[in-house]
């Protein structure tokens, strides 16, 4: 049993002075207000619920500063991806989600799900251990004290109507019916869940998408939609509809599907994902990075869309980073403040976030939720004078204090207390992997 007290927690009804968590076994088994107790780790600032990654690519995290030259889109950025993909292995792959979740840790994540479709070896030919690129994504996740939820992609075609050619081979697996035998074999653990994914309608053909929907019953469903016009335009020109349409009429579209980006949508597109009670996810530092764009996030809460959020390609890993710039871009896009408060841009970071990645116990401070726990000083430069109400608006990772998941401590002033220098963990993995 571990007992916390925290100066103020962001409980489910409001900030609370003097709060005292008990922890058992990993879940939260108390909450009460208490003065400060002799024998209890103390929490400064306001404590906040662990935060879901919703959508991340962790390979990706290699290419952080070294696309930025040049003009290029989201299409020439692709190509350097793609050369990244052809160099890792499942060693390699381990070592750099292992740092790269680390630094998730060291941002307040407590749950992170893995976009996964770098399946095979470079040639396209599977691994004797059919699954030893996710086995590797499960095991960093353990190394750095946080839990996983795999999201194994299905990726059928390069295009729509072509071919997997080049690195591509590495994430197909043939048609639904080997992708589902390799996916049902994924096993899963306290820490680890298992959920499906579409690539998107250009990687997989209409006439797959209802088997596929279908796979994995009760378990997430995620699906990049939308993220950029061209692929808008093929979609239409293939199926006469665009990628929203085609997804709801082929059953993907359910209160267990998340749809990541949904950036160029029109009205009939948001009216389509809010009454399938979908999720939306939001990657705002990748999608302007990319140059994605911004999409129309309060329309598509207002449809009935929880709206989540993710940090895809790792451009930054920063939840409250990436809450902040969900409101900045609503702010830009319309020309209006306050388009999301503050208890709604935490509640896409936390329990929103959780229960699209299927830990739907998760992302609260409250009894029977996991002891996931962030500790964000009010005293540093940034946020020193800051309503606690509205502390997520003003801070970001560099201001967190400690981190804990499931009851254990990960990550205390910017250090995780397992994997050490994460910094150097990075650097170590990255130059090799480029050199």
């Amino acid at each position: 049993m571990l007992r916390y007290w925290c100066e103020r927690a962001w409980l489910p009804d409001g900030v609370t002075d003097g709060v005292l968590v008990t922890v058992e076994a990993g879940t939260i088994t108390e909450v009460r207000r208490a003065p400060a107790e002799h024998g209890a780790i103390r929490l400064p600032g306001v404590v906040l619920p662990g935060f879901a990654d919703a959508h991340s690519h962790a390979f990706h995290r290699a290419l952080r500063g070294r696309t930025h030259h040049g003009r290029g889109t989201f299409w020439t950025w692709r190509e350097a991806m793609y050369r990244l993909a052809e160099r890792l292995d499942p060693d390699s792959y381990h070592r750099l989600a292992r740092a790269v979740y680390g630094e998730l840790a060291l941002a307040g994540v407590s749950c992170v799900g893995e976009f996964h479709y770098l399946h095979h070896a470079a040639d396209g030919r599977p691994y004797a251990e059919a699954n030893a690129m996710g086995e590797a994504l499960r095991q960093a996740a353990a190394d750095a004290g946080i839990r996983l939820t795999l999201l194994d992609t299905c990726y059928l075609t390069g295009a729509i109507g072509e071919p997997l050619a080049g690195v591509q081979r590495r994430f197909g697996d043939g048609d639904v019916a080997a992708w589902h035998a390799r996916v049902s074999a994924l096993p899963e653990d306290a820490s680890t869940r298992v959920g499906a994914a579409v690539h998107s309608v250009r990687a997989v053909p209409a006439g797959a998408l209802p088997e596929l929907g279908a796979a994995l019953p009760g378990r997430p469903l995620h699906v990049h939609v939308s993220e950029q016009p061209a692929e808008n335009e093929a979609c239409r020109a293939a199926y006469g509809c665009g990628p929203v349409a085609l997804l709801a009429d082929t059953g993907v579209l359910s209160p267990r599907t998340t749809a990541v980006h949904a950036t160029h949508l029109d009205a009939r597109d948001i009216a389509t994902l809010g009454a399938s009670g979908s999720a939306v996810c939001c990657c705002p530092t990748t999608e302007a990075d990319l140059a994605d764009g911004i999409g129309p996030m309060r329309e598509l809460a207002e449809a009935g869309c929880a709206v989540v959020l993710g940090s895809d390609q790792h451009a930054v890993a920063d939840p409250l980073a990436e809450l902040r710039a969900l409101e900045y871009g609503e702010r830009l896009r319309t020309g209006q403040r306050g388009r999301f408060g503050p208890g709604e841009l935490v509640a896409a970071a936390t329990s929103d976030g959780h229960a699209a990645l299927g830990w739907p116990e998760a992302g609260r401070i409250a009894t029977g939720a996991p002891g996931d726990l962030v500790a964000v000083r009010d005293d540093t430069p940034a946020t020193a004078g800051a309503l606690p109400a509205q502390l997520p608006l003003a801070a970001s990772a560099a201001d967190l204090a400690t981190v804990v998941v499931g009851g254990r401590v990960v990550a205390r002033d910017g250090v995780h207390t397992m994997l050490g220098d994460v910094g150097a963990l990075l650097a170590e993995e990255i130059g090799r992997l480029w050199a």
